[in-house]
């Protein structure tokens, strides 16, 4: 696959004011903005910044970014799923996993994260992939939203709804430990029948890893 990405961007009116949502961007255009300093659901923010910066420019990396008109206040990454993880298992060129995502204190409410989903989408090529999201709730803001488990979960479906992502069963251990765990997958219209066999057989790992040691049976 050649990866190819193609740039689009919308605007935004929200109780603070207009915002740009645009990207797939490279990290000589990132580099033009301050990111915030609010954006740490992961590691502090100019760490963050360096990370996302490296995705920009993977191959399959693509960052979409919420922005003032000098500061990134949100956004979404995606690329290839870590090596040491299990959706690495077949190193599935056309599989990509919705890294992070994460939106300012200050905008939250405005829909921003459901948008930054629509703009990703927008890109015809991503129709060429597999997109999965690992949702985990130990690594949902409870305490800063107020939510229940549920009540967040609730909230997450609806804005990965909003990129074409839902629900999908699998028997990753991570996921099935907790009820409100969930893997969330869009295929694309575009993907091929062998890969979308070999990804239901690694959302099933463990059974087809079981069988294989039983001899198939």
């Amino acid at each position: 696959m050649n990866h190819t990405k193609v740039y689009h961007a919308i605007t935004k009116d929200t109780p603070h004011g207009m915002i740009t949502i645009e990207g797939p961007l490279p990290s000589t255009e990132l580099k033009k903005y301050q990111f915030h300093n609010d954006l740490t659901a992961f590691r502090p923010a100019d760490k963050q910044f360096a990370a996302i910066l490296e995705i920009a420019d993977f191959l399959e990396g693509r960052l979409i970014i919420a922005r003032t008109e000098d500061t990134i206040i949100g956004y979404v990454t995606y690329l290839h799923p870590d090596p040491l993880e299990r959706w690495s298992t077949f190193n599935m060129d056309d599989l990509i996993e919705l890294g992070a995502i994460e939106v300012i204190p200050k905008y939250r409410g405005a829909k921003i994260a459901s948008s930054l989903l629509e703009v990703s989408m927008m890109d015809d090529y991503m129709e060429n992939y597999i997109i999965i999201s690992t949702e985990y709730y130990w690594h949902w803001d409870l305490d800063g939203t107020k939510l229940s488990v549920w009540g967040y979960r609730n909230i997450m479906e609806k804005m990965m709804a909003a990129g074409g992502l839902s629900p999908a069963p699998t028997d990753d251990p991570e996921i099935i430990s907790h009820p409100a765990n969930c893997l969330m997958v869009r295929i694309g219209k575009y993907v091929p029948e062998e890969s979308i066999a070999r990804f239901d057989t690694l959302r099933f790992l463990q059974r087809h890893q079981h069988r294989t040691m039983r001899g198939g049976f």
